[in-house]
């Protein structure tokens, strides 16, 4: 199947908010695609999702965030891609191997602050920071799944989806949880103080047996967070993280400076610690240590995606009269999109006897973009509805 212009190999996961899959481009640039749930959508949070991917692609001066590649906020299930980061997640590392020691806590902390203040320069808020976003490899520590942030929060009922919010309730900032929408980068702050909680100690800073009693936790200002376990040395580093008034938090480059000042007192230098850090959690060899490569079954995929590609019509052209391409007619006359996560036929060069290309479609239904464009009145740049 396909997913916009990327060939699909393999799911590699599934939560909340939608399916995660190993993808490749044209080129054979492997990518990770999250197709959105479309119980998670609605006309304003696909607006603000396209808003948000706008400025994600703008991001620049770091290389702790997974780049933006593309998006689409218009299809019937949004999907986003982005790079593929060769790793395991910070909460499986703490699983399989144990807590991390003091100066590799600290060199997380320092590495993803920094990382993060790129995000924050560019006026975007990440929203779900935690240790299963946190990708550790060659490279160091990497923030995944930015852009997902726009269909968390988009109303105070989501807190009462069942399972929806299972994995993130315990790394919410107390804001969140009382329903606030629009969160300042002092939740990213919040954010990384649990993913360096769970680092150095393995467990979260609230728990529960059910994703409601958490919430409950978080957002009662006089229930302080589990803090069992954790180093003398790393507490006055992490506990302002954890603190339940946004303002109370320390800002990312006072996370940075306190990161760097606590490694030497403990007797290293950043550049060793990132490299001890690197060293400590990839000494486990794992599959996903390693980039994908495209087999040989992917590589013909691959091919027939070029030529679908590179035979596409101009999506700007104007569309024919009767159904376009992969849609149907419907029960009120019009046309019934066909699910995005469509397969690709087409002719391989070199075999004329093979199915025929098919006539490629946009990326989006029609249908649906054209209403939301409508009613958000979309121009050049997105413009939201006078109230």
């Amino acid at each position: 199947m396909t997913i916009g212009r990327y060939a699909v190999e393999r799911k590699l996961g599934a939560g909340g908010m939608g399916e995660v899959y190993l993808a490749y481009s044209a080129a054979g640039e492997p990518v990770a695609v999250k197709v959105i749930r479309p119980d998670r959508t609605d006309p304003h949070t696909r607006a603000r999702f396209e808003r948000e991917a706008t400025i994600a692609r703008t991001i620049s001066g770091t290389g702790r965030v997974a780049r933006f590649i593309d998006a689409d906020p218009f299809a019937e299930q949004p999907w986003l891609a982005m790079d593929y980061v060769a790793g395991r997640p910070l909460s499986d590392v703490v699983k399989d191997q144990g807590p991390l020691a003091p100066a590799l806590v600290a060199s997380l902390g320092a590495l993803l602050a920094e990382g993060l203040n790129a995000v924050h320069d560019a006026g975007l808020v990440h929203r779900d920071l935690k240790a299963q976003n946190v990708m550790l490899g060659d490279f160091g520590p990497v923030i995944i799944d930015f852009g997902l942030g726009a269909f968390l929060g988009a109303s105070k009922e989501s807190l009462s989806q069942a399972g929806i919010l299972i994995g993130t309730v315990r790394c919410m900032p107390p804001e969140q949880a009382l329903g606030q929408v629009e969160v300042t980068p002092a939740a990213d702050v919040y954010g990384l103080g649990t993913a360096l909680l769970y680092g150095a100690t393995g467990h979260y800073p609230y728990d529960g047996a059910h994703w409601a009693a958490v919430a409950a936790q978080v957002a009662n200002a006089e229930s302080g967070p589990d803090l069992s376990g954790m180093p003398g040395e790393l507490a006055p580093v992490v506990v302002p993280m954890l603190a339940y008034r946004p303002e109370d938090r320390p800002s990312l480059e006072e996370v940075t400076r306190q990161c760097v000042d606590l490694m030497r007192t403990l007797g290293t230098s950043p550049a060793r610690a990132r490299r001890a850090l690197i060293q400590a959690t990839t000494a486990v060899e794992h599959p996903t240590m390693v980039l994908p490569q495209p087999d040989a079954r992917m590589l013909d995929r691959l091919d027939e995606l070029e030529v679908q590609l590179r035979e596409e019509p101009d999506p700007s052209a104007p569309t024919p009269p009767g159904p376009t391409a992969g849609e149907g007619p419907a029960a009120d006359g019009g046309t019934t999109p066909s699910t995005e996560l469509s397969p690709v036929t087409a002719t391989r060069p070199g075999r004329p006897d093979g199915p025929k290309l098919r006539p490629a479609r946009p990326p989006a239904s029609r249908r649906v973009a054209q209403e939301l464009r409508g009613r958000y009145a979309r121009g050049p740049a997105l413009a939201w509805p006078k109230s």
